[in-house]
């Protein structure tokens, strides 16, 4: 787009409107047919006076407090709002030439701060959205003043030009939507995601596609709910280093050596792990490296201990697993 020099001093999301606009206008004259109108624009509210504005300011009610779907509907918006800030405070970081991180609880504490006054003079809850964003920085931005521009634009127009802005087709911010959305999801991300191997694909394909059919929540929700069962299962299969090396009197020895943080998700892999042992090995639980160890691991490993490795003749030994904490029971 830069190589075109009207792109140059003229945003391209700015001329997708302008020319929507424009052609709609000259559909109402010369083609009727085509000419889109009443819910196919943008509908703001005009104010004829100061009056009429004052008039779209509503006061809370009060008395809602006492009302508990108040309370269900807050909190909905409240994880429905974080959750969509947070994704787009992750995007937006990434578009960043420089790279910078954003402080997620100050982000929210300000989008709380936010939408109280919002609610307090009659308006709809606010997020992040990455359109926005996406298009600041296209534009140039490089500092927290140019939110502020930006809202002072917003207001300006709404309150300055609402009729011309009621003269914008909606399909014109769809356009500028939809080439949003691609940019933010290139088939390169596909790729790159499928080469991260099926246990990180699949979740993200999911999570994708369940938001496009549900909402960004349900499908939120979906996509966790995938991951968490791939997690589960990498835990059940395998999460210790195996190695073999050669003891001082020169014998085959299976070394297992435990992770940081041994919780009960490991139970299986661990149990796993030692029924496949090949009968009449020397085998080491190693866990120097282990800070909590969880009671059914240590179950696990005590009863095989007891039981299983005797009758496969096992010799199974142990290093510094007594001086880990113990942590859980499940």
């Amino acid at each position: 787009m830069q190589r075109v020099g009207l792109f140059r001093f003229l945003p391209g999301a700015l001329f997708v409107v302008l020319t929507g606009t424009a052609l709609n206008l000259a559909f109402k004259v010369w083609m009727p047919e085509f000419y889109m109108s009443g819910e196919h624009l943008v509908q703001l509210p005009v104010a004829s006076s100061v009056s009429d504005l004052v008039g779209f300011i509503r006061l809370p009610d009060f008395a809602s407090f006492s009302d508990p779907n108040v309370y269900v509907v807050a909190l909905t918006l409240a994880v429905v709002a974080s959750l969509e800030s947070l994704l787009s405070l992750e995007a937006t970081d990434k578009l960043d030439p420089q790279r910078r991180n954003t402080d997620t609880n100050r982000e929210l504490l300000a989008q709380g701060a936010g939408n109280i006054i919002s609610g307090m003079l009659g308006g709809l809850p606010v997020t992040q959205v990455i359109v926005r964003s996406s298009a600041n920085i296209n534009s140039g931005a490089r500092t927290k003043m140019s939110a502020i521009f930006h809202g002072v634009i917003l207001i300006s127009s709404a309150l300055l030009i609402p009729s011309l802005l009621n003269q914008i087709p909606l399909a014109a911010l769809a356009c500028i939507l939809l080439m949003v959305g691609y940019k933010l999801s290139k088939v390169t991300l596909y790729r790159d995601m499928f080469r991260l191997g099926w246990n990180q694909f699949l979740p993200f394909v999911v999570t994708v596609v369940a938001i496009l059919l549900t909402d960004l929540l349900k499908g939120i929700g979906i996509g966790m709910l995938v991951a968490i069962y791939f997690i589960l299962m990498n835990n059940y299969k395998w999460n210790f280093h195996r190695h073999v090396e050669n003891d001082e009197k020169g014998e085959e020895l299976i070394v297992l050596t435990l992770p940081e943080n041994v919780t009960f998700l490991n139970k299986g892999s661990m149990q796993l792990t030692l029924d496949h042992l090949p009968n009449g090995s020397k085998v080491l639980i190693d866990g120097s490296k282990s800070v909590n160890i969880d009671h059914d691991v240590l179950d696990a490993i005590e009863n095989f201990k007891r039981h299983n490795a005797p009758m496969r003749k096992i010799e199974l030994m142990t290093k510094n697993i007594a001086q880990v904490n113990a942590v859980g029971g499940h």
